[in-house]
């Protein structure tokens, strides 16, 4: 990770009998009912929305964690799924919001009870990915982030095809080398070994979905946060939360359907 700043708790974004985001209500106690569902709340109904999973990978030193960090801090309706590792944490890091960090034995037992949707090994420790977070967010109506390496992207989307996957890359790999060198965690034999690890990652940005380069932190965070609101506005995402709107028109959402007068 690139910087370890806390995962803010994060509460869904909801909708009220308005049809507006509770975060506009002028009334704190409405927002706050009206937040308490997994659900949308649209002219009356409930609409259980689907959460999206959005992936992010990334060279180590790309800045990819800062850049979730603003998503997250900038969008109540995401919220960020927390990896298992064996590796030790580092002085900034606290378990259970950065990571959750266990002993290699821990780490088997959850494999052995199919606890991860995906897990890989990097740099000689493991990483995996809980299978509760995709259910816990769709029980509370987020969608999710995913910081996954390269290795483990790839396993992941045979288990979550629909997933969007968004690849990080640094201006150069002159600038990468630096940012590493700046970081002081790491002798030099080990940063050369991320910059190998580096080239051959960057080789795999074409399976994934979206590129972001983290040439400077707050234009390439809007980039990423355009990403995630292009991603809720496709059509078929969009397609319960705009029924009842359709209905008005005598509009049915399977395309070239109309409703009978």
């Amino acid at each position: 990770m690139e910087s370890s700043a806390r995962r803010p708790e994060r509460r869904a974004d909801r909708a009220g009998s308005c049809g507006l985001p509770v975060e506009w209500c002028n009334d704190r106690a409405e927002a706050d009912r009206c937040a308490s569902a997994p659900a949308v709340c649209l002219q009356g109904e409930q609409i259980l929305r689907m959460s999206i999973v959005f992936i992010i990978s990334a060279p180590s030193g790309t800045g990819k964690t800062t850049l979730a960090d603003k998503l997250l801090e900038s969008d109540s309706r995401i919220e960020f799924a927390i990896s298992v590792t064996t590796r030790p944490p580092r002085t900034d890091e606290t378990d259970g919001e950065d990571y959750r960090f266990v002993t290699e034995e821990r780490f088997d037992e959850l494999r052995d009870r199919g606890a991860f949707l995906e897990w890989a090994e990097v740099f000689g420790h493991r990483y995996g990915t809980p299978r509760s977070a995709i259910k816990e967010a769709r029980e509370r109506g987020r969608d999710l982030l995913l910081d996954i390496d390269v290795q483990g992207a790839s396993l992941l989307v045979r288990q979550l095809p629909e997933a969007v996957k968004i690849f990080i890359l640094p201006p150069s790999k002159e600038m990468l080398a630096n940012r590493l060198r700046s970081r002081s965690s790491d002798d030099e034999a080990e940063i050369r070994r991320r910059l190998g690890e580096a080239s051959r990652e960057v080789r795999e940005y074409e399976s994934y979905d979206y590129v972001v380069v983290n040439d400077e932190i707050e234009p390439a965070a809007g980039r990423l946060k355009a990403i995630v609101r292009a991603e809720r506005s496709r059509r078929q995402r969009m397609k319960r939360e705009i029924e009842p709107i359709l209905e008005g028109f005598g509009v049915g959402t399977d395309a070239g359907t109309e409703n009978s007068q």
